[in-house]
């Protein structure tokens, strides 16, 4: 687990330099870090190459796993950020190759070196990946299939500029910071800014499952795994019995922990007490001769505290368990930090108790196992039920939407005295949304609150998976949007701020696949959600202490924003610091903010929680003022 950055480029851009925009990631590999530049020759002529890492040692903890790391012929050069955790099982088959270190980057050499970039489609693991090819003077940026590590790149003319954050593109000599603001509605209603897009002109993300290649012929991306063609394949190819499906998804379960259980340095689990984290945490557990180290964070509120829920699992399965028990002031201490370390905005509140529990951690191991993607692949999220009514209520909704909208009816206003789930689903006609719906109230004044055009608030493209079923399609959009925009972003930058690398078992490549293998009704059926899942999990642990509803994190940001934040928010929608920024409607803003910081209540409909926008407001300008007026 690394940082990495470097640049294809003409500009003179010096090694120190690009050793200060490696040290800005120090937090992310604090035990070493390799800085090199080379003049690329013909048909490159002209341009230099950067490559640069900043290490955080876990397999191989010698001098042999540096980088930039070289191939012995010395056609090669790679620096990576992650784990191929199938690197021993493609080492036997690449023996042909001198290896001299147990590192899995130079598998990575010499699996490149016999089957070209098509060696990517072999590597099992999480991965930002940056090879340069002295040969065909080729540079290659590669990122996982699922996006757990992310890799952002900037294009300027006849230039790449790439890195593992943002922080060091935006220290490349020269760096316009020019704010993309036809993306900010979408942020304020999603709470992230997502793939492909990035917060600045002319940068972007690299998507999931995705190679870029620089050559002489310019830039050209393609996708080497796509959730919509994985899925479709692999559903052509359905597994119809219960038993047997149970029966390899647990194996499958099995491997994948095992494979992320290869460290040289301590390793220990997240356990929340929840079905993922426990099944995760008791396979592990299984695997191994000594007590896991788990950790959980908890809270003195009864409601709201799952810690011994955790601590019941925790003793059952024998685990060595560290639990924390946090207040309000440990959580609002951290605010300052995100933009930090979420160098990009980022509004979903719960990276504040993650941090929190990736810190716990950090005191005992450097590796800790986690439960994420098992609400994702196999239905676990409350919005698939409804999801799920509303595809049924959906024609009786188009049947309510063409009266309240009659000619001789509109001028009532009918569908704004409608109950608002009626009005939700009467409102949802937008083919390429469905599974979308909801008040739009939070898009008209996202919409209103920004300056000039923006692109949709939702994801224009759930019609694209080419599933009757909305439940499947919106569990597929999440795995190409939130999953990978918001979980995964929160969890790594969350983890790496403490140099803390999060293993997922259940985003294994081989597990995502054959869930698509599943039918449906072995992932929700009757109401039960992650059914499958629950079944092995019961294998290990019994239900009575799994069984239960999620709480998750609660974070109080009404009587935050309207507390002790509530001086810098209104210095945030003074009027001439808004006309100065040139990025929001001062009116609109100063209307919309200030009545709820005054009262909670700007007189729109009862259901709606404005936190939910003013919260990604103040991140944002947070964001602005740490990286815009300071620097």
């Amino acid at each position: 687990m690394c940082g990495i950055c470097g640049f294809v480029s003409k500009q003179n851009i010096t090694i120190d330099e690009l050793k200060l925009m490696n040290d800005s990631m120090i937090h992310r590999g604090p035990n070493d870090s390799g800085v090199e530049i080379y003049e690329m020759k013909t048909p490159m002529s002209g341009y230099s190459i950067g490559l640069a890492q900043r290490r955080l040692s876990i397999i191989d903890l010698s001098s042999g796993g540096h980088q930039p790391m070289n191939s012995k012929d010395g056609r090669i050069t790679v620096v990576f950020n992650g784990e191929i955790y199938n690197y021993r099982e493609l080492k036997e088959k690449l023996k042909g190759y001198p290896f001299s270190s147990d590192s899995d980057t130079e598998v990575i050499i010499a699996a490149y070196l016999k089957w070209g970039i098509d060696c990517i489609s072999r590597f099992n693991g999480m991965f930002a990946i940056a090879l340069y090819d002295r040969e065909s003077e080729e540079t290659y940026l590669v990122r996982d299939r699922i996006g757990k590590k992310p890799l952002y790149y900037e294009l300027d003319g006849e230039n790449l500029v790439f890195a593992s954050e943002l922080k060091p593109i935006m220290l490349r000599p020269g760096f316009s910071k020019e704010i993309r603001t036809e993306i900010l509605a979408r942020y304020l209603c999603q709470l992230c800014v997502n793939a492909p897009d990035s917060i600045f002109n002319n940068v972007y993300k690299l998507e999931p499952g995705s190679i870029l290649k620089f050559s002489k012929d310019g830039v050209n991306t393609w996708k080497y795994w796509d959730i919509k063609d994985v899925y479709h394949k692999n559903v052509s190819n359905p597994v119809d019995d219960y038993e047997t499906a149970k029966a390899e998804l647990k194996e499958l379960l099995r491997r994948s922990v095992n494979l992320r259980m290869i460290s040289d340095v301590p390793l220990g689990s997240f356990l929340s007490g929840g079905y993922d984290s426990s099944l995760v945490t008791a396979i592990a557990q299984e695997n191994s001769d000594t007590p896991v180290k788990t950790f959980s964070i908890g809270f003195n509120e009864e409601k709201y505290n799952e810690a011994k829920y955790a601590k019941e699992v925790a003793e059952y399965l024998g685990t060595d368990h560290t639990e924390l028990y946090i207040d309000e002031k440990m959580m609002f201490d951290l605010v300052d930090s995100i933009p930090r370390y979420y160098d990009e905005p980022f509004a979903d509140s719960s990276q504040i108790p993650t941090m929190l529990v990736s810190g716990l951690a950090k005191e005992s191991v450097t590796v800790a196992l986690s439960g994420d993607g098992g609400d994702e692949f196999f239905c676990g999220y409350n919005v698939y039920e409804l999801v799920n009514q509303a595809q049924k209520l959906d024609k009786l909704g188009g049947i309510v939407n063409g009266f309240a909208n009659a000619p001789l009816i509109k001028s009532l206003n009918l569908m704004g005295k409608l109950p608002f789930k009626v009005k939700v689903i009467a409102e949802n006609r937008n083919v390429s949304t469905k599974t979308q719906f909801g008040t739009t109230n939070y898009i008209d004044i996202s919409r209103k609150m920004v300056n000039g055009e923006s692109i949709p608030c939702r994801y224009e493209f759930d019609d694209k998976y080419d599933v009757k079923s909305w439940q499947t399609r919106r569990m597929l959009l999440d795995m190409d949007t939130y999953l990978p925009g918001d979980i995964l972003c929160k969890v790594d930058r969350a983890s790496m701020k403490y140099s803390l690398e999060s293993r997922c078992p259940i985003l294994d490549k081989d597990v995502m696949e054959y869930s698509f293998r599943l039918n449906h009704s072995f992932k929700y059926k009757d109401g039960v959600k992650k059914r499958i899942l629950k079944d092995i999990a019961y294998d290990y642990i019994p239900k009575k202490l799994l069984d239960r509803p999620k709480v998750g994190f609660k974070i109080p940001l009404d009587s935050w924003l309207r507390g002790p934040l509530k001086n810098r928010m209104l210095d945030m929608i003074d009027r001439e610091f808004l006309i100065k920024q040139d990025i929001f409607d001062p009116d609109i803003v100063i209307d919309f903010v200030g009545k709820y910081l005054k009262t909670g209540d700007v007189g729109l409909h009862s259901g709606v929680n404005y936190s939910k926008i003013c919260w990604p407001f103040f991140i944002f300008q947070q964001w602005y003022l740490e990286y815009m007026e300071k620097q």
